[in-house]
């Protein structure tokens, strides 16, 4: 028996603000969208690399205030190509961290908690 990988479900509240923070600033990409009908609440996919994401407006799916780790292996290079897309809602900073890591913490417009990681080498 083996467990595989996971896909955290955000909760979003609104679609244009959404795309606006995960594909125009984070870079993810839209992998597909899903609504019952015309008008109703949106479920989609967006991905960047292997971070997979599901973003919800379905109310019961998840609650806002998330906080995820998503592991990145250029940190620095994430920090300038985020800061170098001048988002007026987030500079963002990378802080070393006690137990080992480098983070960079980012809160979508949704107050869920998105920190960038990489595991320092002794």
């Amino acid at each position: 028996m083996s467990l595989a990988k996971t896909t955290p479900i955000l909760r979003i509240f609104d679609e244009a603000k959404a795309k606006e923070f995960y594909v125009d600033f984070l870079g993810f990409q839209v992998d597909w969208e899903h609504r019952f009908q015309p008008g109703m609440p949106l479920y989609c996919q967006v991905s960047r690399d292997h971070c997979v994401l599901h973003l919800s407006e379905h109310h019961g799916d998840c609650t806002p205030g998330a906080a995820m780790r998503i592991e990145a292996d250029d940190l620095d290079g994430l920090q300038a190509e985020l800061l170098g897309k001048d988002y007026q809602y987030a500079r963002p900073g990378i802080e070393d961290m006690p137990w080992g890591s480098r983070d960079m913490s980012i809160n979508d417009p949704f107050g869920n908690r998105l920190t960038f990681t990489k595991t320092m080498t002794p």
